[in-house]
């Protein structure tokens, strides 16, 4: 049925696209073992993705300790799983209507830091409505992680998702604001609390991985000018430059980004190196609150 302005179909998939991450990711949570490479889990969930009939909103995130988001393997990366703090984050669209989740995998001991974000989440689940400021909801969850003696990484955010756009308004805060939003009834947004050990601040790393493109611009090279070829596949979505053939296209997309076709994505990490968690579901508001589209990841429903 249709929920506020979406229509039956588009409700359908998003449903669809939150029930196949839910099965890509509880079958990659459990890869995440010491010896496991990133890139073998991440191009396991992809491929699930894919072979599900389903495309990738954006490509698999695998972060590690300090690093909170934009943290996705390269080509060839032979990196091992070890005594980490591991989040995955996970993006699926069905005909461009995005399902966003996000776990944490904890090999490092610090199994309160996860607890922290996932409660943060249900409170902030239990919050959602017609009418509610998206401050409030921030509030929640802030209120929650200062609870277990932690601190909300205040310079992300939970977001709206679109079709064929992962990250649009209405801003979702992880603290308390004054000036914010109310939620509308077929709002879909993706709540996304990231925990820390540290002071709460994020800033860019020199690594990156992931990019998308911003504008039509031309190039004369003729390798980048395949590669854009190649790009224009991925629906003006975020992709993995592992995803483009052929090993010269490090180079080509390096062209690109020089004439500002597309843009990159450095990987994000918590300024005092410290720990960070983070815990993610989609939902569409509801008359009487939400439905979670991304329920039933195993351990963290």
């Amino acid at each position: 049925m249709s929920i506020g302005s979406l229509e039956d179909d588009t409700v359908d998939s998003y449903r669809e696209a939150g029930a196949i991450l839910v099965e890509a990711m509880n079958e990659a949570r459990e890869m995440v073992e010491p010896g496991t490479t990133h890139l073998e889990v991440a191009e396991y969930a992809e491929d699930y993705i894919r072979e599900a009939g389903a495309g990738l909103a954006f490509p698999v995130n695998i972060s590690i300790d300090e690093e909170a988001s934009h943290a996705t393997p390269g080509r060839d990366d032979d990196t091992e799983f070890g005594e980490e703090m591991v989040c995955l984050d996970i993006g699926v669209h069905v005909d461009g209507y995005i399902a966003d989740a996000a776990v944490t995998v904890d090999h490092s001991g610090h199994p309160a830091l996860v607890e922290a974000a996932e409660q943060a989440l249900e409170a902030a689940i239990d919050a959602v409505g017609p009418g509610v400021e998206t401050g409030h909801v921030g509030g929640e969850i802030e209120s929650v992680i200062d609870g277990y003696g932690y601190t909300p990484v205040l310079n992300l955010s939970g977001h709206g998702v679109e079709r064929y756009d992962a990250h649009t308004g209405p801003n979702v805060p992880n603290r308390g604001v004054s000036r914010s939003v109310e939620l509308e009834v077929g709002d879909v947004v993706a709540i996304e609390p990231f925990a820390t050990d540290g002071r709460g601040k994020v800033s860019e790393g020199t690594d990156e991985e992931i990019y998308e493109q911003v504008s039509d611009g031309s190039v004369r090279d003729r390798r980048a000018r395949q590669v854009l070829e190649e790009i224009a596949a991925f629906d003006d979505l975020p992709f993995a430059a592992r995803w483009l053939e052929g090993s010269r296209s490090e180079m080509a997309l390096r062209r690109l980004k020089m004439a500002n076709v597309v843009k990159g994505y450095p990987v994000l990490k918590e300024d005092d190196g410290q720990l960070v968690s983070q815990a993610e579901h989609t939902l569409i508001v509801t008359e009487d609150g939400c439905e979670v589209t991304t329920a039933g990841i195993h351990g963290f429903d």
